[in-house]
């Protein structure tokens, strides 16, 4: 099936093409790399090609390269001397499971992988590889020229590539699409070929971590001219220096994100003097001080996403929750800025929030690349609470407690500090918090022989299809704080049976179950729901389990009782709110029922599992489980005295206890203390979250 011949070329072309590649990155400390190329069914003639191509770029690049196709290598001793593990174009079994294992303990480790091509036409019986390397190998058409949509620019892989890529080669189709589980970096297009069989989502490279170390693959480097190839050997050395930890980048899956920027500034407007020059989809600043801000729409809990780079030691900075204004210093007396800034004093710096808190600086430094490279912020706003990660990394929590200020309310802007700060910016994206929607076809892993990806006229292009009884699909770092309802988007033909929602195993904790009905189609979809029960908080791996057979799942969605980020009064019984006694913001002020006044004292944040007021939280005195005890609030801990899980009748409960918010007594007077008691559904455990 594999042993399509690759496209003839001129031998004086071929000679032209064959250049070192990109230019070597003088800052990476020496390390080596392991190319395994062991194949046990198809073997590519492209194997020879690769290998001299990698040797080129680690001669140019810094690091030295083993060439082996003896699986003995993968033993403690000898994985420990490499920084990266490069699987090319393997094909079958080709470890053992002592190999496995020493393998597994290898990225657990810290250890880098590299898969390209039929690496992903590897140890399909081996779980931890199905997962490592993102999607195993289904078929694929014949050679073709085929455009690619670069989505992620930041990627030291993908950085040097324009928004699209036209190249010829060997384009794979994959058993499940990885998007749910890592990051894309690529994705085909399918009109520009024949043979897709993905439909309108089509990944084929990819970055991710896991379980402890990084994993990239590439679908590309079938033919033996791809190793020729400039653009290719970049996108090589890219993936060889994330794995091997010389280059950051955020590889943290990402799904439901809408575009703000990527070439366009529809809905941007510039307060100040200066600017943002605009090329290659791509925001240059220059002189200033001004604000380029998106003034299309005000936001309020989300994450937003941006790509962003300097030039050497200059100085700008993201803004967020400042009103609408002409004036570029109506951002920086109202808001918070996010600074960019190679160097300058601690709460000045790259991570910090401008004035108010420094980020954690050794976080920060280990996760930070230099100038001349790109970097990912997240600016992560639920509530009160801000918190920066740069590239996949947290480097800074911050939680508002300025009255005037607010992180509830305003725009969201990028400044061009002055003439010589040079700042670019790329890729600038939002998702607001609300339902969490999950395509099928995004699975973590199946069961062997289980259900397989197919394109549909379905939501994203495609479906987790053909189920049948015992499939299951995972889905990995799944939230499920305060869940309360499921609902899936199906289609069958004379289906029966249906679906079990289950935590952390497919024979753990069942939360529901759907039957699944005969829809009259595979096009025809309907919706099933059921109420979920017993749901942990926190993120776990989500299970489907199947209990019927001939059906089709389109995307399916977890509804919680109120959305996280809220942020407002929290009321109780007789229409009272959940009050700090006197404001007070001391550890171990009382937490009382008191009539509603819309005070900072009432104000609440739902933040996660946390419930925060006067930027501490709400918390179970010393931690204590047995009824009775006593709410208070307190420097916020990350404790179980701290979780608070709502439930679909109204209560908040106190998972490490058992127990729920209660009015003590039934009382309904000001003061009434609040306490943990027994569950039992009255209304003086009733709350309404903001």
């Amino acid at each position: 099936m594999r042993a399509l011949l690759p496209r003839l070329l001129a031998v004086t072309a071929l000679a032209l093409a064959m250049v070192t590649g990109p230019t070597a990155h003088a800052a990476d400390s020496p390390y080596q790399v392991l190319v395994f190329s062991k194949t046990t069914v198809f073997r590519h003639d492209s194997i020879p090609a690769g290998i001299q191509a990698i040797r080129d770029l680690g001669a140019a690049n810094n690091f030295t390269v083993t060439a082996t196709e003896d699986a003995t290598t993968f033993n403690p001793t000898t994985l420990s001397q490499y920084q990266a593990v490069v699987f090319l174009s393997t094909t079958g079994d080709v470890l053992d499971a002592t190999q496995q294992s020493a393998f597994e303990s290898y990225i657990r480790a810290g250890g880098g992988y590299v898969g390209i091509h039929a690496a992903a036409d590897t140890e399909y019986d081996w779980p931890f590889y199905g997962e490592l390397v993102g999607a195993y190998f289904a078929s694929h058409p014949a050679q073709a020229q085929a455009t690619a949509t670069v989505e992620d620019r930041a990627h030291a892989a993908t950085a040097h590539l324009g928004t699209t890529w036209s190249r010829y080669d060997e384009w794979y189709n994959y058993r499940l699409n990885p998007r749910g589980d890592a990051h894309v970096l690529a994705t085909l297009n399918e009109s520009s070929y024949a043979g897709g069989a993905m439909g309108a989502d089509h990944p084929h490279v990819w970055c991710k971590s896991f379980q402890g170390g990084r994993s990239f693959y590439t679908g590309q480097g079938h033919t033996i001219a791809s190793y020729a190839e400039p653009a290719f050997r970049a996108e090589l050395l890219g993936g060889i220096r994330y794995a091997a930890g010389r280059t950051k980048a955020d590889c943290r899956p990402e799904v439901n994100y809408t575009s703000l920027f990527n070439g366009s500034t529809t809905g941007w407007s510039q307060a100040g003097p200066g600017g943002f020059t605009n090329t290659d989809a791509t925001l240059t600043s220059h002189d200033g001080l001004g604000l380029l801000w998106y003034s299309a729409k005000e936001l309020h809990s989300y994450s937003l996403k941006l790509d962003w780079k300097l030039a050497g030691d200059d100085n700008s900075g993201v803004f967020v929750g400042f009103p609408a204004s002409t004036d570029p210093w109506s951002a920086v007396n109202n808001g918070y800025e996010i600074q960019i800034d190679a160097t300058d004093t601690p709460d000045h710096t790259t991570g910090a929030v401008y004035g108010f808190q420094s980020a954690d600086l050794a976080a920060r430094d280990a996760a930070l690349n230099p100038p001349g490279e790109w970097n990912t912020y997240e600016i992560l706003v639920e509530g009160e609470r801000l918190r920066v990660f740069l590239n996949g990394a947290l480097i800074n929590d911050f939680t508002n407690t300025d009255p005037v200020r607010s992180l509830q309310q305003g725009y969201i802007g990028i400044q061009n500090h002055g003439t010589g700060d040079d700042a670019s910016f790329r890729n600038i994206r939002i998702r607001e918090t609300g339902t969490y929607a999950v395509q099928a076809e995004y699975a973590s892993a199946v069961n062997a022989d289980g259900p397989r990806l197919y394109p549909h006229a379905a939501h994203g292009g495609a479906v987790l299809g053909d189920v049948q009884p015992g499939d299951w699909a995972a889905y990995n770092d799944t939230d499920l704080t305060g869940a309360t309802a499921f609902t899936a988007r199906v289609a069958g033909v004379g289906s029966t049976g249906g679906l079990q929602i289950r935590a952390d195993s497919p024979t753990g904790a069942l939360l529901g179950s759907v039957a699944v009905p005969a829809t009259g189609g595979w096009e025809t979809y309907a919706n099933v729901s059921t109420t979920l029960t017993g749901v942990p908080a926190g993120r776990h791996r989500l299970y489907l389990v199947s209990t019927g057979s001939s059906f089709d799942v389109d995307d399916f969605t977890l509804a919680a009782t109120t959305p996280p980020g809220g942020v407002g009064p929290i009321r109780g019984v007789a229409g009272k709110c959940v009050d700090v006694a006197g404001g007070g913001s001391a550890d171990g002020t009382k937490v009382q029922l008191y009539t509603c006044n819309g005070s900072a004292a009432q104000t609440w944040t739902v933040t996660g599992t946390t419930l925060r007021s006067l930027g501490k939280c709400l918390d179970v005195a010393g931690g204590a489980t047995a009824a009775g005890t006593k709410a208070q609030l307190w420097t916020c801990n990350g404790t179980g005295a701290q979780n608070w899980a709502a439930q679909a009748d109204g209560s908040l409960r106190n998972p490490q206890s058992g127990r729920c918010l209660d009015a003590s007594g039934g009382g309904t007077a000001d003061g009434t203390q609040l306490i943990i008691w027994d569950c039992h559904g009255g209304a003086n455990q009733k709350w309404t979250l903001p």
